[in-house]
Order: C-alpha cells, then sequence, then structure tokens
C-alpha cells in the first residue's frame, strides 16, 4: 500500500532486487491495483492480498495541516482504521508478515513517557494507537514490524519528501537562514526500505527505529545550503523566540477552532530538543540530500 509514493517506491525496488514478486498498490499512478486504503474496506482489501506472504503499509498523512476541532476521530479514519482494516483482511488471507512506515515520535513517547507526547500531539497519539490496533487486528500469527521513521532523504522519480520544496527554495534565495537548537535523526529512503525488506524477511514484528545520522537543525540546513550551491553561515534562533513563535501559533489556530496533528502550543518542546536515535547506521546521508536538493527545482 502506498507504492507510488517516496519509500513505497524504494521498497518495491528493494525487494525486486532481492528476488521478491512485488504487486502494488495506490490511489493513483501506475500501479497493479488503484485503490484508496483510506476507504477500502475488508472485502475489498482480500482479493488484493490472496496469494501473497506479507504486506507493506507506507500511505501518509499531513499531520501539520489545520483541522476543525476535534480532530482525533478524522486522524483515526485516516491513519488507524485503514491499518486495522488491511491487516484484518491480512489475517484472513494468511499472511504471515507485515510492515508498517510509522514515526519516530512513537520511539521518544516509549523512551520520554514524561513529555506526555500522547496527550499533546493528536497525531501521536494515532501512530501509537496505529501500532498497537494494527498489531491487534493482525493477531500472533501475524507479526508487524513498525518502522519508526525520522526525517527521511531521497527521492523517486519525481516524488520528494513534501517538505523538500520549502526547504529547498529556502536555501536557494537570498534571504537569511537561521536554525533553533536542538535537532533530529535522518536517514534516506534507501535505506528505509532496506530494514523494511529486512523485517519482512525476518518476519519481525518489533518496533525498529531506522536513522543514518544524527543531526543539528544547524547542520541539516547548512547541509541543504551546501547541496543546492548556496552554502552560507547559518545564524541560530533564539529559544525564547521559537517558543513566542509557536505559541502565537497555536492561540491563533484555536481561536478559529482548528487544531494540527502536532500542536504548535506545544511543538517547541519537540522542535529544541535533540530527537536523536541510537544507535544511527553511519551511512552519510550526503548522495541522498544531493538527490532531495540538487535536482529537486527542475523536480517540482
Amino acid at each position: 500500500m502506498g507504492g507510488t509514493g517516496l519509500i513505497g517506491a524504494h521498497v518495491v525496488e528493494v525487494l525486486g532486487e532481492r528476488g521478491h514478486a512485488v504487486t502494488t498498490v495506490a490511489r493513483s499512478g501506475d500501479v497493479d491495483h488503484v485503490l484508496d486504503a483510506g476507504s477500502a474496506q475488508v472485502e475489498d482489501l482480500r482479493p488484493l492480498l490472496a496469494g501473497h506472504d506479507g504486506v507493506v503499509y507506507a500511505a501518509r498523512t499531513d499531520e501539520q495541516r489545520p483541522l476543525r476541532k476535534p480532530i482525533h476521530p478524522a486522524f483515526r479514519r485516516d491513519m488507524v482504521d485503514p491499518v486495522v482494516r488491511l491487516f484484518m483482511a491480512a489475517r484472513a488471507e494468511g499472511l504471515t508478515r507485515g510492515v508498517v512506515m510509522g514515526s519516530y515520535y512513537t520511539y521518544f513517547d516509549r523512551l520520554h513517557p514524561q513529555w506526555r507526547l500522547t496527550e499533546r500531539h493528536t497525531y501521536i497519539r494515532s501512530r501509537v494507537e496505529q501500532a498497537r490496533e494494527g498489531r491487534a487486528a493482525a493477531g500472533p500469527s501475524l507479526p508487524v514490524a513498525v518502522l519508526e521513521l525520522p526525517f527521511v532523504f531521497g527521492r523517486a522519480g519525481d516524488r520528494l519528501p513534501n517538505w523538500a520544496g520549502p526547504l529547498d527554495g529556502w536555501a536557494r534565495s537570498r534571504a537569511p537562514l537561521a536554525a533553533p537548537i536542538g535537532g533530529t535523526a535522518a536517514t534516506s529512503a534507501r535505506h528505509v526500505a532496506e530494514v523494511a525488506a529486512d523485517a519482512l524477511e525476518q518476519a519481525s514484528g518489533e518496533d525498529i527505529p531506522v536513522a543514518d545520522e544524527n543531526l543539528t537543525w544547524h547542520d541539516m540546513i547548512s547541509r541543504i545550503a551546501e547541496a543546492v550551491g548556496r552554502g552560507r553561515r547559518v545564524r541560530r534562533l533564539p529559544a525564547g523566540l521559537v517558543r513566542a513563535a509557536l505559541r502565537s501559533g497555536g492561540a491563533l489556530q484555536s481561536l478559529g477552532g482548528k487544531e494540527s496533528g502536532i500542536n504548535p502550543a506545544h511543538f517547541s518542546g519537540l522542535l529544541l530538543a535533540r530527537l536523536f536515535i541510537e544507535p544511527v547506521s553511519g551511512r552519510s546521508l550526503d548522495t541522498a540530500l544531493r538527490e532531495t536538493f540538487t535536482e529537486a527545482t527542475s523536480a517540482r
């Protein structure tokens, strides 16, 4: 599911290289089956899964898009219910392994329960529910690995990370560059695909955090600017300014009766933290950075 996306396309490629037969499903595009996983019911999914050993769910949702309150039902509808139906169908068809592309926020929710991430951010709550309820639907005979993904660099044809365009435009502009304290783990789409293939081949049912490098925001923005040929100084954004700006954004959303999956009022706690995964693979992200940004303008 999600076979034409950035990660899904790489999964298809890696599985093919390893000699596996792959069936692709997506909402549109050049795939074996066109299907909207968000609305597909168990009876729609079973014929597509019949005769297969495993399934990968690589569809995504936009956690930043403001929605009318309350937003949790919409996130359950988009993120949790499709996964539950998919693994109900997979179990009924006798599949023996599955992979869900998740988020590294669930890793930090386990690591730092005092951050109260599921209380503060509907997206993170829904990711936790997605993993728990998807596995419950699959049952013990169908282990489901959840890949906990950070920032993912790379490209698949004209598919880029959804955040690449704005960062590319900023890095190419004459505007000053600035970054807060904190940072993030990062990986490449190719590495994610290899981990997914490993999880399928091993019938893993584990939570698997994936990271190649841990980058401060300063380092990430510097390397993006260098990748587009506009390397320059990156200034430090004061933490107080970041907190105030995000609190204001959260207040404006609330006044408008809206919320987003990552709550701006509490987002500074994540943005200013070092969201680093240990251990990292140690692979360099230079190639994936160049793929994402050197050609990004021509792809848009």
